[in-house]
């Protein structure tokens, strides 16, 4: 084949093709994208700095944001624990007529505890229900003035565990008794406890999903108000090859510290709340004889805070630039 023919079958090279040179090894081009991700990583911070008053704003009201459902949280939290032995108290109570005497009160729990679906029976007499009032009232020299105790025999009935949310049929069984004067069984106030319970719990989810919009959205506003005061400088690094990806890291970085630093202040909000409540809580549950403990913040919660915040940051920042790059044009 001759030298033209040779010519006319090869490929007719591109304008402006330059040969490309070998490609770098793997740990080079690593530890170039490491060298960058650190370079925007603390760029963007020192950003924020250089301008202290506007990030302080915005970080003011996503911390303020992310505070206030956590403090809901908490507050429901100890709610629902609070009202779990509550819940769990399945006892019925019967108060037996006056004119029962103790053989008859003794004979009565005998065939209670007969039945199939009773799991255990606790006689009190009246004498030890009125050293019990007598302790918790603090009422002894009004008691010793009383000539005859004037309380009935109690008894605590304990029904089995039947899988079921109704009222088990020892209730009724019981109203209809004529030695039972009254019984007591709180199986309906448990069973609103328990809506009160479920309903606050979706208000908390509400709240926290609509709270965790306005975050993404706030980030995402600030991080397109920081691109259209950087569009010069966006455009000559696009002019000059610089890829979508080398754009748009600052900004997710950006992003990632306004989420950071948001809830770092919602958490230290928390903290302060809890301090200033700690007293009047503690008379509380002294009140209640340290039965329940109320708990602040864990570790772990604080630490799930922190990364759904950094999270939203960083999924508002790459909203805001995406639209951006996407639309063709730099800001």
């Amino acid at each position: 084949m001759s030298a033209q023919a040779e010519r006319r079958a090869a490929p007719p090279a591109k304008k402006g093709a330059e040969p490309r040179g070998p490609r770098a090894p793997l740990g080079e081009r690593l530890a170039a994208w490491r060298d960058q991700h650190f370079y925007s990583f603390f760029s963007s911070l020192g950003r924020l700095a250089a301008r202290p008053w506007a990030t302080l704003l915005t970080v003011l009201v996503l911390g303020f944001a992310i505070a206030l459902p956590l403090l809901f949280w908490l507050v429901f939290d100890n709610a629902r624990e609070l009202s779990g032995g509550l819940r769990e108290a399945r006892e019925v109570t019967l108060f037996l007529q006056p004119s029962l005497g103790p053989e008859q009160a003794e004979s009565f729990a005998a065939e209670l505890r007969r039945r199939d679906d009773v799991a255990a029976v606790l006689l009190r007499t009246p004498e030890q229900g009125l050293a019990e009032f007598r302790d918790l009232s603090g009422f002894g020299e009004a008691l010793d003035a009383l000539q005859s105790n004037p309380l009935p025999s109690v008894l605590v009935v304990t029904p089995r565990e039947s899988g079921a949310d109704e009222d088990p049929p020892l209730v009724a069984a019981m109203q209809a008794d004529r030695r039972v004067d009254l019984v007591q069984y709180d199986a309906a106030w448990r069973r609103k406890l328990g809506g009160i319970l479920h309903f606050g719990e979706r208000v908390v989810a509400v709240v926290a999903v609509l709270l965790a919009l306005a975050t993404l959205l706030v980030i995402g506003n600030t991080v397109r108000m920081d691109i259209q005061a950087r569009s010069a400088e966006i455009s000559v690094m696009q002019m000059i090859g610089a890829s979508n990806g080398f754009v748009r890291r600052p900004f997710l970085y950006a992003g990632f510290w306004y989420g950071l630093l948001g809830a770092l202040l919602a958490l230290l909000v928390v903290v302060v709340v809890e301090l200033a409540l700690a007293e009047p809580v503690a008379r509380l549950v002294e009140s209640y004889a340290h039965r329940f403990a109320l708990h602040g913040l864990g570790a772990g919660v604080a630490a799930a805070v922190a990364g759904a915040s950094t999270l939203l940051g960083w999924c508002g920042a790459w909203i805001a630039t995406a639209r951006h790059l996407a639309a063709g044009r730099p800001a």
